[in-house]
């Protein structure tokens, strides 16, 4: 039976939605009904920023440690909660379970509880000459989220602006939702003060922009695409608002010649296709010597065999479906697009899973000859296809690295850590990890260019929320 909502969470209290007009949530295994959802008015929205604003000045005056408690006890709750938003998320986005407890509920309960201490451990003042500098909460913070990673991409923003002293509007993607609620219910458990945190859903040209727009909002945190980033700083450009942007991204990853390929390509498989390659910092374009490209193309074409597709929730696959049918066809087009443009498939291709007719799944696939000028190689496709692309040399491997719009991660593979550090200086991204290095939540994640502005996540993601003052003595 379908999950429905019909209320926002706004000033302490669930309040009942004004308009009938709701959105649908599809199981992404099977396309079957998941869930209802109110959609949002302007109206919903502004009242929403209101409370958040009334809420600001107590809430940001509140000693931090105290701010930090609050942090802490609804880190106890999502663990505790873990499952029940594990196997909702694995039906809302298609994230295998085994994978999706680890890692789509398991990272923000870790991201509440590095706020919670951050809080208390913060050095607020510095004394600089004569000046102390004071480190102050932004404000009232519109936080705008995405679909693929939805609950830790909710817990970098809202546990960072909490802890920092700033109240938040949060308006979640409408595609994968309902773990916000789950949020918003723990918020309400713990005794949050009433206006503190705040959610509204709905799309994004009507609540997002309201949000954005309303007077009283002072910073907008956004993970998104790049369009709708543009968007987003147009609108805030108006009343020069503060803007932190997570956008897109076309990762590269660097295999160098000394690299050892058998550990190095199984891995940049697993980085491309995890959440079926709905994630931003996917390390999407493979680089290879040309010289052994035929060794790569044979050691990754023998690791996507066990990269068969199946039901997120039932299944022991590595590899779920789409989000929706929206994102299939999506993803299918740019297949399309790679075969036209002349891109060698190696695997997968255009035709469905075998067995897999129902829901939103799309075949593991791999071009190989990929020129980096092709359109596969250039635009975010936000599926599990993987592009390899020949090089002749070191330079020409960092200079297609770097021929992008974007820059949000890449990878560099090396006979030695100190080669592979010697390049990762190199390629213009917000992060590169060398050898397999693990994804750290502590460290900083954002972009260079057009993968956007600012940083999330550990200190560097806590201090986008705050304003330095200096008091001259």
């Amino acid at each position: 039976m379908a999950i429905i909502k019909d209320s926002f969470f706004i000033n302490g209290r669930w309040v009942k939605a004004q308009s009938s007009e709701t959105f649908e949530v599809f199981t992404s295994g099977t396309g079957e009904l998941y869930a209802t959802i109110p959609a949002g008015t302007v109206a919903e929205a502004n009242s929403a920023v209101e409370a958040a604003a009334a809420a600001f000045p107590a809430w940001s005056v509140m000693a931090a440690k105290d701010r930090g408690e609050f942090l802490s006890r609804v880190s106890e709750k999502l663990a505790e909660r873990s499952d029940e938003i594990a196997l909702c998320i694995a039906n809302e986005v298609g994230m295998p379970l085994m994978l999706a407890k680890g890692i789509q509920a398991g990272i923000p309960t870790a991201t509440f509880a590095d706020n919670a201490a951050r809080a208390a451990d913060f050095e607020w003042e510095e004394e600089v000459g004569n000046s102390t500098l004071v480190r102050e909460p932004v404000g009232v913070v519109a936080c705008i989220t995405p679909w693929n990673y939805p609950l830790h991409q909710i817990a970098n923003k809202v546990a960072a602006a909490l802890a920092a002293g700033c109240t938040v509007v949060l308006k979640p993607s409408e595609v994968a939702p309902i773990n916000a609620f789950i949020l918003a219910e723990i918020f309400e458990e713990v005794g949050l003060p009433a206006g503190v945190f705040n959610l509204v859903t709905g799309s994004g040209p009507v609540v997002g922009e309201a949000i954005v727009a309303h007077p009283k909002t002072d910073m907008i945190s956004f993970t998104g695409s790049t369009r709708a980033g543009k968007r987003v700083m147009e609108i805030a450009a108006d009343m020069v608002k503060r803007v932190s942007l997570e956008l897109g991204g076309k990762s590269a990853n660097i295999i160098l010649d000394d690299a050892d390929f058998a550990t190095a390509i199984p891995d940049g498989i697993f980085k491309c296709y995890l959440n079926s390659g709905q994630t931003c910092s996917a390390l999407t374009r493979m680089l290879v010597p040309r010289s052994r490209l035929a060794e790569a193309e044979d050691l990754a074409v023998a690791t996507v065999a066990g990269y068969t597709p199946a039901d997120p929730i039932t299944g022991a696959s590595l590899l779920g479906p789409l989000v929706s049918a929206a994102q299939k066809e999506r993803v299918l087009g740019y297949i399309r697009k790679g075969i036209d443009e002349g891109a060698r498939l190696i695997a997968g291709g255009l035709d469905a899973p075998e067995g897999l007719e129902q829901g939103y799944y799309v075949a593991p696939t791999i071009f190989s000859d990929v020129r980096n000028d092709m359109t596969i190689a250039q635009e975010e496709i936000f599926g599990p296809v993987l592009s390899i692309i020949p090089y002749d040399s070191e330079e020409e491997a960092i200079a297609i690295a770097n021929d992008s719009l974007y820059g949000l991660s890449g990878g560099v593979w090396a006979g030695t850590k100190e080669k592979a550090f010697e390049v990762a200086r190199k390629i213009r991204t917000g992060q590169v990890e060398i050898n397999g290095g693990n994804f750290n939540i502590f460290a900083p994640f954002g972009g260079y260019k057009q993968s956007g502005i600012g940083r999330e996540l550990g200190k560097y993601g806590f201090e986008e929320f705050l304003e330095v003052k200096a008091i001259q003595k």
